[in-house]
């Protein structure tokens, strides 16, 4: 994904920022952290008010149809008494300018008269894309956009991502000894890496809006893919490439669809036994649905692109096993790595993808670090394709 560089897009200047802005909009970052979990498929969005030196509110963007961050911090500050006249706001992202499942933001800012609105980004929604700080601008609204920006494109990679490529942002986990190995030779993954990590992992899955893996991890793992080792009120959809529907309906990840939402995707639903396996899935609320590639096998660049465009989603986690990581790696479906090394050898095993082995060395420097980080014995590294 190219970057979004919003505020030279739509022709404003980067004027300079004092280290008090700097602070504040920190905090405003900081209440967009607190939607990382909570806001999809919405941006993450936070905003802080300023008046006379002082913070008088405080908000983030709270789930889909519920109050966005600006109008959450107006709330807060009449709450505490304060009158946002003549204030300074510090939003993470442009204030939209649209009526969705809420009424525009800008709206709600007008009305309150703020001196100054300082924004970390512009929305790459086309919907808004510089509208929404034109209107402030022509309110008599002194109107700043760029600081922090990256700090803030980092919080959305999959909102950029959907509404710039119509694409989500796709997230491969794998868990794996220092020489590359996922499981053993019969197959057993169970645990690779220890428990901080895991819960590491749980944050990752919390922040998706779908968890996808293959059928032959679910009939292998039997996992649940939910959130457990994490606080959040929502859990991610989960998606299943299954091309001939072999998932069984006893299956752990087919249980309290009606909780997260199940998707299983086949390749066709032409033959008659498939059809009757999919009756039998949607008898339990599962959703089931056929996009085959020209091999008869799910057309995995579609089934992004669907997820993105038709079912609005920024983010999909991948904990899937060596045949379909190496499929998605292939397709060049994946944009970030996140990798777990237990510190051992396995020696014999199952790897990390299923791919086709280099001719040179060069063919293969396509990935370059996001960070690096320890959890208990663990260590994690984060990647993004270049």
């Amino acid at each position: 994904m190219g970057k979004f560089t919003a505020s030279a897009q739509i022709g404003f200047n980067r004027p300079m920022y004092s280290a008090v802005d700097h602070q504040l909009m920190s905090q405003a970052l900081a209440q967009a952290q607190q939607a990382l979990y909570l806001s999809n498929p919405n941006p993450r969005v936070g905003c802080v008010i300023v008046k006379d030196g002082q913070v008088i509110g405080r908000g983030h963007t709270q789930r889909v149809g519920g109050p966005h961050a600006e109008v959450q911090a107006l709330a807060d500050t009449k709450a505490n008494g304060f009158d946002p006249l003549g204030s300074t706001i510090y939003v993470t992202l442009e204030p939209c300018n649209h009526t969705g499942r809420t009424p525009p933001c800008v709206d709600a800012l007008i009305a309150a008269k703020p001196a100054t609105v300082i924004v970390a980004m512009s929305d790459p929604n086309p919907l808004v894309g510089g509208k929404g700080l034109e209107r402030l601008k022509a309110a008599g609204i002194d109107v700043r956009c760029g600081l922090l920006e990256s700090e803030a494109q980092a919080l959305n990679r999959g909102f950029i991502s959907r509404m710039t490529r119509g694409l989500p942002w796709v997230r491969m986990k794998i868990a794996a000894t220092l020489d590359g190995k996922t499981a053993l030779p019969n197959g057993q993954s169970q645990w690779i890496t220890g428990p901080i990590a895991r819960a590491d992992g749980h944050h990752w899955r919390a922040q998706a809006c779908a968890i996808l893996t293959g059928v032959g991890t679910v009939k292998e793992d039997d996992p649940s893919l939910n959130v457990r080792d994490v606080k959040t009120e929502r859990q991610p959809w989960k998606v299943i490439v299954d091309s001939k529907l072999e998932t069984p309906l006893s299956a752990k990840v087919l249980r309290d669809p009606q909780v997260s939402g199940v998707i299983l995707v086949c390749a066709s639903l032409d033959s008659q036994d498939v059809q009757e396996k999919a009756k039998a899935f949607q008898a339990l609320g599962v959703e089931v649905i056929a996009m085959a590639n020209a091999n008869g096998k799910v057309n995995l660049p579609k089934l992004f692109a669907y997820l993105a465009q038709e079912r609005h989603m920024n983010e999909i986690h991948v904990e899937a096993g060596f045949k379909l990581n190496g499929s998605l790696l292939r397709e060049n479906c994946v944009d970030e790595l996140l990798l777990y090394y237990a510190p051992f050898f396995m020696g014999d095993g199952i790897g990390m993808a299923n791919i086709s082995p280099l001719t040179t060395l060069n063919e293969g420097r396509d990935w370059q670090v996001i960070d690096q980080a320890l959890y208990g014995p663990d260590m994690r590294l984060r990647l993004s394709k270049k």
